[in-house]
């Protein structure tokens, strides 16, 4: 009896305790259901970009390539094994014997190798080294372009998301006009045709709720889509809200840091050591190389070793249109690596440029239109809903307000996408 009570015991023990592992499991669960779709922030947007981003991990593997070709231009020559066997009797099989081979025939056995001239595998080991050094610097350029977009993206998330709750805001609270002017109408306070037009009205909160909600899904999907679509769930949702950030530095500091940091011109300053690279080997490759070879010959019953070297003679191929080709090449990347300054300039004063006008424009709002506006709409409301203004004043007041609010979330988000692309002008994210 003993025995088959642990029996019995045993499998109900294994039920608790698998039930008490499941326990946790559940309420994280359905804690996390509780807790909503995950939120993340800029911050987490842009290192998901980064590390998950399919464009970006393709663009890198290019740096890989560029370490495979620094290894493979930093190889040296094949030894080349010779060996030959001459003066067989293979029409006179009869006269082959040791005798035959060891007195008539004629065996070679030899080994050559290409001594290169002109320090070759150095300059290719170099010029494939600053081309990789090019690519590295052409990646964080990818990089730098990749944050913008998913900063520019966020911030069209964030203002859908502030749109949205906008409308939502505005059909509560017209909706509650509705019921208000609905009771007045049974009261008889209002016209039936004031009734419809307020109905009407509602429409138009209505149809904004709508696009609201749909250019939130869409920011959301796209956003994913440079994110990578396996790195966050369906259902996730951009935090924080729309906000105005100052920016305090000065121009001319900022082109100067623009200079300093920006990959697209260290690509370009590079290209320039790159292009010196590629005339230094082709310098180097018209220079003509040695072939040695020894051999071991064993004939006459005698062995004996021959030693024999070759070299191309310069006169017609000294490769000259390879060494002017790379010639020009360096003057062309030279006037690459201006343009790309004078453009790393001009983007940041345009960038710059745009950010004050839209800080102006927020600072237009900031001002007391917001409050002004908010201001007007409760008053005519409170004046609507007690008789004391006409129907076309309120639906007025509340298109006014509507706009005021629409526009000033769009102002600001203009401004942070301007303070976005002076980042992308500057190369960094850090701005006083």
């Amino acid at each position: 009896m003993r025995t088959l009570s642990l029996q019995f015991a045993i499998p109900i023990f294994a039920v608790c305790l698998a039930g008490v592992a499941c326990a946790p499991s559940g309420l994280a669960q359905a804690a996390s259901q509780a807790q909503g779709p995950v939120k993340i922030t800029l911050d987490d947007a842009i290192q998901m970009a980064l590390a998950h981003n399919h464009t970006l991990l393709a663009a890198r593997t290019t740096i890989q390539e560029g370490e495979a070709a620094e290894t493979t231009a930093n190889l040296r020559p094949n030894p080349v094994l010779l060996g030959d066997a001459q003066f067989l009797p293979v029409f006179n099989v009869d006269q082959f014997d040791s005798t035959y081979l060891d007195n008539s025939a004629q065996f070679d056995l030899g080994i050559s190798y290409l001594f290169e001239r002109g320090k070759k595998r150095q300059h290719r080991l170099e010029a494939a080294k600053d081309q990789t050094a090019v690519t590295r610097s052409q990646v964080a350029d990818n990089e730098r372009s990749l944050t913008f977009q998913v900063a520019t993206l966020f911030t069209n998330a964030q203002l859908a998301e502030s749109t949205l709750d906008l409308a939502e805001q505005d059909l509560k609270s017209f909706q509650n006009t509705v019921d208000v002017s609905q009771e007045r109408y049974r009261a008889g306070d209002i016209s039936e045709d004031d009734l419809i037009k307020i109905k009407l009205q509602l429409l138009q909160f209505q149809s904004d709720a709508f696009q609201a909600r749909l250019a939130r899904v869409q920011a959301l999907s796209d956003l994913r889509q440079l994110l990578g679509r396996e790195s966050v769930p369906l259902d996730y949702d951009v935090a924080g809200s729309l906000d105005y950030q100052p920016v305090s530095a000065k121009m001319e500091d900022l082109q100067a840091k623009a200079l300093a940091t920006r990959p697209d011109l260290r690509a370009a300053q590079q290209g320039v050591t790159a292009a010196n690279s590629q005339n230094a080997l082709a310098k180097a490759d018209g220079k003509r190389d040695i072939t040695g070879q020894i051999n071991y010959t064993h004939v006459a019953a005698l062995s004996t070793a021959s030693l024999f070297g070759s070299i191309q003679l310069p006169i017609f191929d000294r490769n000259q249109g390879e060494i002017a080709r790379t010639s020009y090449a360096i003057t062309q990347a030279q006037e690459q690596e201006k343009a790309a300054s004078d453009q790393v300039l001009t983007d940041v004063e345009d960038s710059y440029e745009a950010l004050r006008s839209n800080d102006q424009v927020i600072q237009l709002y900031r001002s007391g239109y917001l409050d002004e506006a908010q201001q007007d709409r409760d008053i005519s409301e409170y004046a609507y809903k007690r008789g004391a203004a006409s129907l076309l004043d309120f639906l007025d007041a509340e298109r006014s307000y509507r706009a005021t609010q629409l526009a000033y979330r769009q102002a600001l988000a203009s401004y942070l996408l301007a303070l976005e692309q002076l980042r992308e002008a500057v190369g960094t994210r850090s701005l006083p």
